[in-house]
C-alpha cells in the first residue's frame, strides 16, 4: 500500500484548538500515513475504527513504548509500559483505589475544596484558571488520594511540567530538565514511602501504603518500581485533570448558549464532562510498537515500528459520530468515545476524571456562573498532550 507522508510535528505549541484542526484534516486525507516529523518517524491511525482496533490487539501493538514522538527507557511508565498479564497483574493492585466506590469516598472532600477554591478567587474578578483554580484543585486531590499533605500542593506545578518536558522531546536540554525534576520528586516520595513502611496506614484508603506493603509477583513491589508507579499516576491525573478543566472553561466561555443550558439544568454535568472529553481530547495519541510484522488492514508494518493511534482524531470522525464537531451531551453514543482509550490499558483514572470535573465545574458555576475571556488574551496550547497554557477569565 503506498501511503502519503505527512510532516506535521505535533510535539509543537500553536493556538488554541489549532492542533485538532490539523488532526481531522490528516484524518480525512488518508487512512493510514508515514509521519517523518520525528528523528524514526511513525505510522498514523486516524480514523475510529482502526484506532480502536489496535488499542484491543495487544498482542500484536505492544505497550513496550507509548508514545510515537520518541522511544523512552523501559518500564518508564507504570503500569502503561506492561503487558499482559504483568499489566493485569499490577491493575488488581492498583484499581480499588480508582473505582467509582473512591469516588463517593473523595466526593465530599472533592466538593469542599472546589468550592474553598472558588470562594478564594471570587472577589478578584479575574484569574488564570490554567495555572490557577485548574491546576490547585486536582493537585489537592491526588495528595488527599495518596495520603500526602495537601498544602505540599504548590510543589506539584514545576514538577509536572519538568515530566512532560523529558517525555515528549528527546533534546538534550529537555532531558537534563526532566531528569533533574525525577530527582526531586523521588526524593519526595521516598521520604513518604520510609515513613509509610515505619507507620503503616490504612491500605484500603491510603496508596502509599498500599504500595508500601502489597505483594506483585510474589514479592513485595521494589522501592524504584514503586516510585515510577507514583510518578506515572502524578503525571497523568495531574496534567490532564487541568488540562481538560481548562479546555471546559474555554468552550463554556466561547459557547454561552451551552453554559446556560447546564446552569438551567445542572444535573446534565456528567453528560457534559463526557462530551468535553470526546471534543477536546487531550491526548492525542497513543503510540505502540509493532510486536511482529503486520499486515494491518493493507498497510504492511515492521515489527518494532512505532505507530500513532490517534485518539483525538477519532474522537471527532464523522463515521462515528454524526455532526462530531459540535457539542452535543444528548448524543447517543456519547460513551463511545476513546478519550480514555480502550482495550487493557482503558485509563486506570477514568471514573475520578470524571467526577473531579463534574464536581469542579457544578461548584464553580454555582458561584460565578457568568464569565468571559479576558480581552485581548492570546490563547495557546502545548503540543503532544495539550493543554492550554494560560485561560485568564474576568467576571462582574
Amino acid at each position: 500500500m503506498d501511503c502519503p507522508v505527512f510532516h506535521t510535528d505535533y510535539r509543537l505549541e500553536r493556538p488554541a484548538l489549532e492542533t485538532h484542526r490539523l488532526l481531522n484534516a490528516d484524518r480525512e486525507a488518508a487512512r493510514f500515513a508515514w509521519n517523518d516529523s520525528t528523528d524514526e518517524g511513525f505510522w498514523v491511525l486516524n480514523r475510529f475504527d482502526d484506532v480502536k482496533e489496535a488499542l484491543e490487539r495487544d498482542e500484536d501493538f505492544t505497550n513496550d513504548q507509548v508514545s510515537a514522538f520518541h522511544r523512552s527507557a523501559p518500564m518508564g511508565l507504570l503500569p502503561e509500559n506492561l503487558n499482559q498479564p504483568e499489566h493485569s497483574e499490577l491493575r488488581r493492585i492498583l484499581n480499588p483505589f480508582f473505582a467509582p466506590k473512591l469516588v463517593k469516598r473523595i466526593a465530599d472532600l472533592a466538593r469542599e475544596r472546589a468550592a474553598a477554591l472558588v470562594e478564594e478567587v471570587a472577589p478578584a474578578k479575574s484569574t488564570d484558571i490554567a495555572t490557577g483554580f485548574g491546576m490547585t484543585y486536582p493537585t489537592e486531590l491526588f495528595l488527599a488520594l495518596l495520603g500526602l499533605p495537601v498544602e505540599d500542593a504548590g510543589k506539584f506545578l514545576p514538577w509536572v511540567e519538568g515530566q512532560f518536558i523529558g517525555f515528549f522531546n528527546s533534546d538534550p536540554e529537555s532531558q537534563r530538565i526532566a531528569a533533574e525534576t525525577r530527582h526531586s520528586i523521588d526524593e519526595y516520595f521516598t521520604a513518604a514511602i520510609a515513613e509509610r513502611a515505619g507507620d503503616p496506614r490504612d491500605p484500603k484508603t491510603d496508596l502509599v501504603t498500599r504500595l508500601v506493603t502489597a505483594e506483585y509477583q510474589g514479592a513485595p513491589i521494589p522501592h524504584g518500581t514503586i516510585l515510577t508507579i507514583l510518578n506515572t499516576i502524578m503525571a497523568a491525573g495531574l496534567d490532564t485533570t487541568r488540562s481538560a478543566i481548562g479546555y471546559t472553561f474555554l468552550h463554556m466561555a466561547r459557547h454561552p448558549e451551552d453554559r446556560e443550558r447546564l446552569l438551567a439544568e445542572p444535573e446534565l454535568w456528567p453528560k457534559a464532562v463526557e462530551e468535553i472529553i470526546r471534543l477536546y481530547t487531550l491526548i492525542i495519541q497513543d503510540g505502540r510498537e509493532a510486536a511482529r510484522d503486520l499486515d494491518f488492514h493493507g498497510l504492511q508494518i515492521r515489527k518494532g515500528d512505532l505507530v500513532w493511534l490517534g485518539l483525538a482524531a477519532a474522537n471527532q470522525d464523522p463515521r462515528k459520530f454524526e455532526h462530531p464537531e459540535r457539542f452535543d451531551p444528548d448524543r447517543p453514543n456519547l460513551n463511545q468515545h476513546l478519550g480514555f482509550g480502550a482495550g487493557y490499558h482503558r485509563c486506570l483514572g477514568m471514573h475520578l476524571a470524571r467526577a473531579e470535573l463534574g464536581i469542579a465545574m457544578s461548584e464553580w458555576h454555582r458561584r460565578i456562573p457568568h464569565y468571559r475571556i479576558a480581552d485581548g488574551a492570546e490563547l495557546r496550547e502545548r503540543g503532544s498532550q495539550l493543554r492550554l497554557q494560560h485561560l485568564p477569565i474576568v467576571w462582574d
